[in-house]
C-alpha cells in the first residue's frame, strides 16, 4: 500500500551560465540525483525549470540603454505618461533607469493602495481616513501631506521617492498622478506607455481609445533587437529582471525546443515519458503582505503536450461528507476509489456546484515549484515533481 501522494524535490545543479547546454545540465542533474537519492523515474513525473536559468543560458539580455534606444524610437517628443508600474527595485525599477534615460520628462501614474501584483504604496487606514477613496485621482503634493511618510513593510522603501530619486539621476523630470483609472494619464500626457501585466491589452485599448496619440505596452518594447541586443517577441520587457546596474535578463523566448529535447533525452536515458515545463513566478498570494507573487506574464510559458489542460479531479471532502456520510475507514475509502475511476457525469456536476476551481495544470504546477525553488541561494533551479497526477485509486 502506498504511503506518500504527490512528491516534490529541488535538485541542485551546477551554476548555469549564458551559452551553457542546459538540456544536458538538466539531464544530467536529474540522473546524479536519482542515483544518490534512490528514487524512480516514472511516465508522468515532471520535471520544471525556472525561467531565469533558461533566460541565462540563451543569452536573452538588454542594456539599460537598449531600453533608452528603443523609447526614443518609439516616443519622438520624449515626453511621456507611464501607466500602472509595478513597484519592484528587481523588475521595474531598471526599466525606469532606462525609460528615464531616453526622455527628457515623465508622468508616472501609480494605482493605489497598491499596484496589480499587490505592493503597498500607502497606508490603507489613512486612506479610510482621508477624503479620498479608491476612484478619486490625486497628484505627488497631496501623496506626500496625507502618505508620504509610509514605507513598504519589507524593504522599507517609499518606492515612489525611490523611482522618484531614480528617474533624476538620470537627468529626467518626473511627476506622479495617483489613480485607478488608466484613462487620467491623458490629461498630463498623450504618448504613453501602459506598464501592467495581467490586464496590458484592456489598459492599452482604453488609453488609445481615449485620445492617446502614441501608445505602446511595456512587451512591445525590445520585442525585436537593437543593435544586437536580446529581446522576447511576445513579452518584450515583461518578465525581465535585473541582472546586473545596467543589464536585464528577459523572459525566456526559445523555450519550447528546450522542454522537447530535455523530455526526449529523459526518454533516452530512463525510458519514461516525462513532461517537461519552464516556470517563472507562481500565482500565490502572501497573506500578511498582501502581494501576489505573479509580476512574469505567466506562470509557465512553455511545457511539453502533457500538461496541456485541467486536473480531472473529484472533491473528496464533499464526496465524504455528502454521497459517503455514513462510511468510515478502509469502507469509505474503497467507495471514494470506486467513484474517481467513475467520474460519472452526475459527480461532476455536484463537483462543479461546489466550487471545484478549474485551474490549469502549468499554474498549479509551476506555482509548486516556483515555492519549492525559492528566489534566494537554494541553488535548484530544476524541481522533480512525482506522483502529481496519482490519486486514491491509483494505491
Amino acid at each position: 500500500m502506498r504511503c506518500v501522494g504527490t512528491c516534490v524535490r529541488g535538485i541542485r545543479t551546477p551554476i548555469i551560465k549564458d551559452g551553457d547546454d542546459l538540456a544536458t545540465i538538466v539531464v544530467d542533474s536529474l540522473i546524479d540525483a536519482q542515483k544518490n537519492e534512490g528514487f524512480e523515474f516514472k511516465d508522468r513525473d515532471v520535471v520544471g525549470i525556472t525561467e531565469a536559468v533558461v533566460g541565462i543560458s540563451e543569452g536573452n539580455y538588454v542594456s539599460v540603454d537598449d531600453i533608452a534606444d528603443d523609447l526614443k524610437n518609439k516616443f519622438p517628443s520624449k515626453k511621456i505618461g507611464v501607466v500602472f508600474p509595478i513597484l519592484s527595485r528587481n523588475r521595474f525599477s531598471m526599466i525606469l533607469k532606462g525609460i528615464a534615460r531616453g526622455m527628457d520628462e515623465i508622468t508616472m501614474l501609480l494605482s493605489f493602495p497598491s499596484d496589480e501584483v499587490g505592493n503597498g504604496i500607502l497606508d490603507e487606514e489613512l486612506l479610510d481616513k482621508s477624503k479620498y477613496n479608491l476612484g478619486s485621482s490625486f497628484g505627488y503634493l497631496e501623496y506626500k501631506q496625507v502618505f508620504g511618510s509610509w514605507i513598504h513593510p519589507f524593504t522599507g522603501i517609499n518606492m515612489v521617492e525611490f523611482y522618484k530619486e531614480l528617474a533624476e539621476k538620470e537627468n529626467c523630470k518626473i511627476d506622479f498622478v495617483f489613480s485607478n483609472d488608466a484613462k487620467e494619464i491623458l490629461k498630463y500626457r498623450d504618448d504613453v506607455l501602459t506598464c501592467d501585466i495581467h490586464t496590458r491589452e484592456k489598459t492599452k485599448k482604453q488609453v488609445i481609445e481615449a485620445g492617446g496619440k502614441i501608445v505602446y505596452g511595456l512587451y512591445e518594447v525590445l520585442n525585436k533587437s537593437i543593435n544586437g541586443s536580446g529581446f522576447n517577441p511576445k513579452y518584450g520587457l515583461l518578465g525581465s529582471n535585473k541582472s546586473t546596474e545596467e543589464r536585464l535578463k528577459l523572459f525566456p523566448k526559445d523555450g519550447d525546443k528546450l522542454v522537447k529535447k530535455v523530455q526526449d533525452m529523459l526518454m533516452d536515458k530512463t525510458g519514461k515519458k516525462i513532461e517537461v515545463m519552464v516556470y517563472g513566478d507562481g500565482a500565490f498570494k502572501d497573506p500578511v503582505g498582501k502581494i501576489w507573487e505573479l509580476a512574469d506574464p505567466v506562470v509557465s510559458p512553455f511545457y511539453t503536450d502533457g500538461l496541456v489542460g485541467t486536473p480531472n479531479e473529484i472533491k473528496l471532502k464533499y464526496i465524504s461528507d455528502n454521497k459517503f456520510a455514513n462510511l468510515r475507514g478502509e469502507e469509505l475509502k474503497i467507495a471514494i476509489k470506486e467513484e474517481i475511476r467513475k467520474k460519472d457525469s452526475d459527480l461532476k456536476g455536484n463537483m462543479l456546484s461546489q466550487g471545484t476551481t478549474p485551474r490549469r495544470i502549468t499554474d498549479l504546477i509551476g506555482s509548486l515549484c516556483d515555492l519549492t525553488s525559492g528566489s534566494g541561494d537554494k541553488g535548484t533551479p530544476v524541481v522533480f515533481v512525482q506522483g502529481y497526477f496519482d490519486n486514491l485509486s491509483n494505491d
